[in-house]
């Protein structure tokens, strides 16, 4: 139900009469129809913070992409060529079993091919690493001639730790966490341009609405200065009265120009704010609407719980700390690398003999790491990752009692605001029709101008007090909906609007 069209519509016409005549405007590039949804909608689309929000999801996606890549064949090159040496070395000697200088003066010219996959087992990343290899060089020897020696060899490698943190599968996982990360920011910051918005907007409402109070409030000054007129010439309090309005109507009239000036200047901010044209011109329309609500506080604090993004990122975090105490865990303890090779090898000082007669080649290795003294550095590192996650589960009590706490009193403020609200709607149209019948009262002589103005200003002081009310709501009800991340008035989820979904 709109509020009070019968008190507000001469307010509304002498207000925009008001604000045409005495302060002429420049024609306007376009009008826009200001309301608090289309100002959110001008921030997400015009906002330099949204955009690079957006850049940053959309940089984390490719680097989650990236990981993910990891997980798939790569094929490299690499190439010596070539590799001069002309140095002498001090090396042993077998022969002579003795150390002696070396003169080495050599040319190599090497590439080596692979073609490498991570080893995947019913979808889990195993850390190891499967690879088609192929080396090929040319060494030339330069001795007063020149000893040329070819040589090629093909295999297969294995290699897997054992023992240790999956490195592979923890990044991938820790860049999917980075991403989810941004995303939950990006919704967190979102509703912050939604809150700042909104107080942006409400301030210009609020100079348009006290604006139409006072021009109500001109209204009935004017039919009290027209009793007034009418009124004989002789009568000794006709002058009294006269100007006693006329000092009334100069003062209402200055508080419209007043709240005029500060609507012109708060709207020159926020037309800056949303990146608009300084010509555009801002027109927000004084109406209320009050809607039933229906809000329980269970319900408000299962909505918290599931759609604020602290407790996501809380949860998300706690991941990061496990994953960071597995590693601390693995880095210094027993581990162990296995490798293995297989292949066929040929060296030959002839280039076209290489791919014949061919030689089984292998290589297996495996290494151990064995920690036996270190004068506890392992262990205070994973006791102290371990601190660092016990921190982060008493982080998320604390978030979950908190959020439960502030949407227990959003949901009260709110319930008391709208009950406010509600009483002073019908107070104020009481308010209006006590001002009506206190002027026919007056044109009749039955009460004096002192008691007419005097119901006069309740009448403007209950409009305030409506709006103050009204204002109380709206803030109870988006401080609601910022902990719940829930849109109470259409029924949804807050951010489903801007993203497509429920965040």
């Amino acid at each position: 139900m709109r509020v009070s069209q019968s008190y507000f519509g001469k307010g509304l016409i002498v207000m925009f009469i008001l604000w045409a005549i005495p302060n002429p405007r420049l024609s306007a590039q376009r009008t826009i129809d200001f309301t608090l949804d289309a100002a959110v909608d001008i921030a997400m689309n015009n906002s330099y913070r949204v955009k690079k929000l957006r850049m940053d999801i959309e940089r984390t996606r490719k680097r989650l992409e990236a990981e993910r890549a990891g997980l798939k064949s790569r094929v490299y090159l690499t190439l010596t060529a070539p590799e001069f040496e002309a140095i002498s070395d001090y090396k042993w000697n077998s022969t002579l079993r003795r150390n002696e200088i070396v003169r080495e003066n050599s040319r190599l010219w090497q590439m080596n091919l692979a073609v490498e996959q991570p080893v995947i087992l019913f979808g889990y990343p195993t850390d190891g690493y499967l690879s088609l290899n192929n080396q090929i060089y040319r060494y030339s020897q330069l001795d007063g001639g020149r000893d040329v020696q070819y040589y090629n060899r093909y295999f297969i490698q294995y290699e897997q730790p054992l023992f240790r943190p999956n490195r592979l599968r923890n990044e991938i996982e820790e860049a999917r966490i980075n991403l989810r990360q941004r995303e939950l920011n990006f919704s967190d910051d979102l509703v912050d341009l939604i809150d700042d918005v909104a107080d942006d907007y409400f301030d210009l409402f609020e100079r348009v609405y006290r604006d139409t109070i006072a021009a109500r409030h001109l209204v009935n000054l004017a039919q009290a200065a027209r009793i007034i007129s009418a009124r004989d010439t002789a009568d000794s309090n006709r002058l009294i009265e006269q100007t006693q309005i006329e000092v009334e109507l100069a003062n209402t009239r200055e508080q419209i120009s007043r709240y005029r000036s500060e609507f012109r200047m708060q709207s020159a901010r926020m037309k800056q704010n949303l990146r608009l044209q300084q010509e555009d011109s801002l027109a927000v329309r004084p109406s209320i609407r009050i809607r039933p609500m229906n809000v329980y506080r269970d319900q408000a604090v299962r909505h918290g719980f599931a759609l604020n993004p602290q407790l996501q990122l809380d949860q998300l975090r706690r991941r990061e700390q496990e994953i960071d105490l597995e590693n601390t865990k693995g880095d210094g303890s027993f581990g162990m690398n296995l490798e293995m090779t297989y292949g066929l090898e040929k060296s030959d000082p002839s280039y076209a003999r290489l791919w014949a007669s061919q030689d089984n080649s292998y290589t297996v290795s495996l290494q151990a790491y064995l920690p036996i003294w270190d004068w506890g550095r392992h262990k205070a590192d994973v006791e102290a990752e371990q601190i660092a996650l016990n921190r982060r589960n008493l982080e998320i009590q604390e978030t979950r009692s908190n959020l439960q706490s502030e949407i227990t009193n959003d949901v009260q403020d709110v319930l008391e605001y709208h009950r406010r609200t509600a009483t002073l709607q019908e107070n104020m149209a009481r308010a209006a029709q006590v001002s009506r019948m206190s002027l026919s009262q007056y044109q009749a002589r039955t009460i004096s101008l002192r008691d007419l103005l005097q119901t006069f200003d309740r009448e403007m002081q209950t409009a305030e007090n409506f709006l103050e009310a009204y204002l109380g709501y709206r803030n109870a009800l988006l401080n609601l909906m910022e902990d719940t991340y829930y849109d109470y008035e259409r029924d949804v989820p807050l951010l489903q609007r801007f993203t497509g979904g429920s965040s």
